[in-house]
């Protein structure tokens, strides 16, 4: 059965794709299967109360001439050539020729045609039409109803085609419903396909900036601290060789802790291949139990860390710690960056009930306008901290030096925490 109704699918599909292309054809062909079935059989033998039924109901009926007969017939079957483009017009010219038809007294195979046209207004036309078509339609039954009155009984006859009318009313309004309902769904469906392209770029864009914000954390920050290493052990490779060493072995730890990183940030983003686990083995990401390690990395590069903490940061959520950790990473990146080398730089992290504040603070003296120029890294850390309804700011402190303060919001969503 699926099969069957799969071919049927397609075949009904390429008959909509070639009325599309060529509406006359279908026109053409129903006007030429209504003068088969119905004029043909007229034009033989003389019309439909000739030859058939009842001596009495043959009687009741006046016989054409041929050429009438034609004529009659044209204005009847012609218009539908036009049902669907112009259904009004074509109703209107077939109803003039069905009551002039009756007026005179003859039958015609070829009445069908009305239902037809009624059919058509029906489904291609206004609605608000559809009205006045009825009750034009009704008034012609009536006729034709009064003119079999002598065979037939008025009643009956009214019955009989007032019925029929019914009937092609409704099959051309459960048609344009089902049209209707098949055209929502697939303008439904375009949409939905247009959203959810929308959403994927999103999600995209949303990856690409959040991918960029950590490379861009995880490189500077251990850039900068390997290019102040290696500046410090160049300065004392000839008079303290011992400290050359060390800042060689600090620049190699800086070296893999940033590929170690760079290598988990990259690995989300790559495919697993066929057969293979479904994820790259990935180190937790970093939090605020890190902070001290990172401290240490810049005291190493020759700048004095004072770090302090105040409150529960270890029961913190880890995206807060994560966020909060990166913060404290750009920072003191910046501060590796254009900080003396004897400045001094105040780290705390202070955790209320309701808020958690990062102040980061160097002691070294103002500097430059351009060092003090909006970069990545500072619109970074606002973006982050956005993430928990919180804000950043940065200046000059007091007394010399430059400070950076981010305060994240800890209330939950529904004000429970």
């Amino acid at each position: 059965m699926g099969p069957l109704v799969a071919r049927l699918s397609r075949g009904g599909r390429r008959l909509r794709q070639a009325d599309r292309n060529r509406p006359w054809v279908l026109d053409s062909a129903v006007v030429a299967v209504v003068f088969l079935m119905f004029c043909l059989a007229d034009l033989l033998h003389g019309g439909a109360g000739d030859g058939d039924g009842p001596r009495r109901f043959r009687l009741a009926f006046t016989q054409l001439p041929l050429a009438a007969m034609l004529a009659l017939q044209a204005g009847l079957v012609l218009p539908l050539l036009w049902r669907r483009r112009r259904p009004v017009a074509a109703f209107a010219a077939i109803a003039a020729v069905f009551v002039l038809q009756w007026s005179l007294g003859a039958a015609l195979r070829a009445d069908v045609a009305l239902f037809v046209a009624l059919y058509s207004l029906t489904l291609h036309g206004r609605l608000r039409q559809l009205p006045w078509a009825c009750a034009a339609t009704a008034g012609a039954m009536v006729l034709v109803a009064v003119r079999v009155s002598p065979p037939v009984s008025v009643w009956d006859a009214l019955f009989f085609l007032l019925s029929t009318t019914t009937a092609a009313v409704a099959l051309g309004l459960m048609i344009r419903v089902r049209r209707a309902q098949l055209a929502g769904l697939r303008e439904r469906a375009a949409r939905l396909e247009i959203e959810r392209d929308q959403r994927s770029r999103l999600a995209t864009a949303t990856e690409r900036t959040r991918v960029a914000r950590e490379m861009h954390d995880i490189v500077g920050h251990n850039l900068s601290v390997i290019i102040t290493l290696a500046d410090a052990g160049a300065y004392a490779t000839d008079t303290a060789p011992e400290r050359g060493k060390e800042a060689l072995q600090l620049i190699g730890d800086t070296g893999r802790q940033a590929l170690g990183e760079l290598r988990r940030v990259l690995g989300v983003l790559r495919e697993p291949a066929d057969g293979a686990p479904g994820g790259p083995e990935l180190s937790p990401q970093p939090g605020l139990a890190d902070v001290d390690a990172l401290c240490a990395t810049v005291r190493a590069a020759g700048r004095e860390v004072v770090y302090r903490t105040s409150g529960d940061v270890d029961a913190l959520d880890s995206g807060v710690q994560l966020t909060a950790y990166r913060i404290v990473q750009e920072a003191l990146t910046n501060t590796l960056k254009h900080a003396d080398t004897d400045a001094r730089v105040h780290l705390a992290i202070v955790e209320t009930e309701t808020r958690l504040t990062i102040r980061v603070q160097d002691t070294g003296p103002d500097r430059t306008p351009g060092q003090h120029e909006e970069g990545h890294g500072l619109v970074g850390m606002r973006e982050r901290a956005a993430l928990y309804g919180g804000t950043v700011s940065a200046g000059p402190a007091g007394g010399g030096g430059w400070s950076v303060e981010a305060v994240l919001d800890l209330t939950p969503q529904g004000g429970v925490r």
